[in-house]
């Protein structure tokens, strides 16, 4: 299954508060690695926010689920996708069944 994840940092208390979040972030990230059942497609960040973005397969949803888990300082907001082509050809065979109905 497919997964487009996107993140955004939680709001934080004063500035200072809002910097040693940052920099505990930061501190897990760099000890953290994708599991090795997530194929990664794209990972990216939002230029100016502090947020972003993967487009991931993983079979089971609670890798997916443990991944969010990891970062609480985030929202997260996580939906399954399909490819476009195989959208189309179901929606085709949709509209062909619907349009077969009698009158």
């Amino acid at each position: 299954m497919k997964y487009l994840v996107n993140w955004n940092e939680r709001p934080q208390g004063s500035a200072i508060e809002y910097e040693n979040v940052q920099k505990r972030i930061l501190k897990i990230f760099r000890h953290w690695q994708i599991p090795s059942e997530v194929k990664v497609h794209a990972f990216v960040a939002r230029v100016g926010e502090w947020g972003g973005s993967m487009l991931i397969e993983a079979d089971d949803p609670l890798v997916v689920h443990k991944m969010c888990s990891t970062f609480p300082a985030f929202q997260f907001d996580v939906h399954q996708v399909i490819d476009v082509q195989d959208a189309v050809r179901v929606e085709m065979e949709a509209i062909k069944w619907r349009d077969e109905l009698p009158s």
